[in-house]
């Protein structure tokens, strides 16, 4: 049977709002005057006097709130959640960096953890002395790092910067060598946060290797928190979902990953109000279907534009772009392209497109939509109107791009 290392009883943690000192103990006496005497602290800011709210409720927020969970030796423990809703504090409080408000927490064993950028490094000490800074934390001797030293540097792909000091190292320099030290220091437990998203493709799957690794063949227990379900489900048999600093599941990693995703769709996927729109109006798009609701990447997804018509319209087109985070154009599908145009009857029509494999890999995605005859002259165009989100492959399968060039496969219909 296997031994229980973290068990988390009840656990809350709140945070009173508007609590920050002045900086010097008289302006804090000023305050503590005027407070006393029903006035405003003369040392607030403007914006916190004129927008105070009376309401005592909102002088408190709570990040987690009666959090309860037990953590088994050698389990890899996913940790999902939306943002804010309360999963790095909960690490946080794990790692010993906050204590929380109320509740209990039994861990045994050492804890590594990899919470921020930075966290744990002294800036001004080289790469080398911070592994022995962050062993000496962990209560290792010094001979027991320096067993250990060569394949720490190697694995994090540092050696050449080593001997330099880590305030001069890019943010993925810092992270390769904080996993590096955090994971082959031994640990008994291994406290992941989202940070690893910052290191490249590469330098990901070999940490996921790691952690299985070390959670397969050494025994060791990690906690995963990731907005990254492909890696969550490769990684981890069991998950937590976090929502508004409380579980809200507590089970099977697919199960977890299912309801989280489902429970997400909400907001994406949907035709929404174009901020920028422009167009004759002869004809507008009124509504923009995703099939299936939930896409994911390598399967069959279907687009279909509902159009409203003041009048027929002959040789009508339309086509659907996707943007990335930063707003690169990454392709288009345009009806045109597959020698395919339409006549719009007064009314509402419906136009569709068929992708038999879905190009983009797990994400969000801009789209915006645009409606036009004789190619050129624009009936709709609304910039940026659905949010699409693509999710994982569950079968494993993944899109070979290499050959797709200009135009993506794609079979338009009425």
């Amino acid at each position: 049977m296997s031994e229980t290392v973290i068990k988390v009883e009840n656990i809350s943690k709140f945070y009173q709002l508007g609590l920050i000192n002045h900086g010097t103990l008289a302006k804090d006496l000023q305050g503590w005057w005027a407070k006393i005497r029903g006035k405003d602290d003369p040392n607030s800011r403007i914006s916190m006097v004129s927008n105070k709210n009376t309401n005592s409720d909102t002088d408190f927020i709570y990040a987690l709130k009666d959090v309860s969970f037990d953590v088994q030796q050698g389990e890899v423990l996913g940790i999902i959640g939306a943002n804010g809703a309360g999963k790095s504090t909960l690490l946080k409080i794990l790692s010993r960096v906050t204590s929380p408000t109320s509740g209990c927490i039994k861990i045994k064993g050492r804890i590594g953890s990899l919470l921020e950028v930075g966290t744990g490094f002294h800036p001004e000490l080289t790469g080398r002395e911070n592994i022995y800074l962050n062993g000496a934390i962990l209560g290792m001797r010094r001979h027991e790092i320096d067993k250990k030293l060569d394949e720490i540097i190697d694995f994090s792909g540092v050696e050449k910067f080593i001997d330099t000091p880590v305030k001069r190292y890019s943010s993925g320099m810092y992270v390769r060598l904080a996993f590096a030290v955090a994971a082959h220091l031994d640990p008994e437990i291994l406290v992941v946060d989202e940070v690893l998203a910052v290191g490249d493709a590469d330098f990901q799957k070999k940490c996921l290797g790691k952690m299985d690794d070390v959670s397969k063949k050494e025994g060791r227990t990690v906690l995963f928190v990731s907005h990254n379900m492909a890696a969550v489900k490769q990684l981890c048999d069991r998950s937590l979902i976090i929502e508004k600093g409380s579980i809200i599941f507590d089970g099977d990693c697919g199960e977890a990953i299912d309801k989280y995703t489902t429970d997400e769709m909400s907001e994406f996927n949907k035709f929404l109000p174009s901020v920028k729109r422009y167009g004759s109006g002869e004809a507008k798009i009124v509504d923009f279907i995703v099939d299936p609701k939930k896409p994911e990447c390598a399967k069959e997804i279907k687009f279909t534009f509902v159009i409203n018509s003041s009048c027929e319209i002959k040789d009508a087109s339309c086509a659907v772009s996707f943007r990335d985070s930063m707003g690169n154009l990454l392709f288009q599908f345009f009806s045109e392209n597959m020698n395919k145009t339409y006549v719009l009857k007064p009314g509402i029509n419906k136009i569709s497109v068929s992708v038999p494999q879905c190009p983009l890999v797990e994400g969000i995605y801009r789209s915006s939509l645009w409606l036009g005859k004789n190619s050129k002259n624009v009936l709709d165009f609304c910039e940026d109107s659905l949010f699409l989100k693509v999710f994982y492959n569950q079968e494993g399968k993944f899109i070979d791009n290499r050959k797709y060039h200009i135009i993506f496969d794609s079979n338009w219909s009425d």
